[in-house]
């Protein structure tokens, strides 16, 4: 997406408990998180927690969890009116999904984004993605 500093894109990601990548998706840079979340709900298994921020506050991500039987443990935004369940015990696992961003941003070639066309830069990111599921299943015998 085009913004007054230039081309931005976001990036998407649903990461499993150990903090590997599981589905990934880009959007614009001005688009809204929420609308991302429909690709990324559809990987979830059945019964799981998911963990989001605020971006993620919508009533339809919401009840889609809540009839998959999970459970959404997504921080209420400033101008919400009807409270929910929230967990900050459970929020503070939201951080695989930083460190996973951490470990995105060592790649300098991701970090900067050298990839004009989104699909080679989504394809880039899935060949990191590899490397870390490799890494973490390796044999070390």
């Amino acid at each position: 997406g085009r913004s007054r500093g230039g081309s931005t894109t976001k990036i998407h990601a649903l990461v499993d408990g150990r903090g590997l990548p599981i589905q990934l998706h880009l959007s614009e840079g001005q688009a809204s998180d929420c609308r991302e979340a429909e690709g990324l709900l559809a990987a979830v298994p059945s019964g799981s927690t998911f963990l989001a921020d605020k971006a993620y506050d919508s009533d339809a991500i919401r009840s889609r969890i809540t009839t998959q039987g999970g459970f959404a443990n997504i921080p209420a935004k400033r101008n919400r009116r009807k409270s929910f369940a929230f967990s900050s015990f459970l929020y503070r696992y939201r951080n695989l999904v930083e460190r996973f961003f951490g470990k995105l941003k060592n790649a300098r070639g991701l970090a900067t984004r050298y990839d004009k066309r989104s699909d080679n830069f989504l394809a880039a990111i899935k060949l990191f993605c590899i490397r870390l599921w490799i890494a973490a299943n390796e044999s070390t015998a």
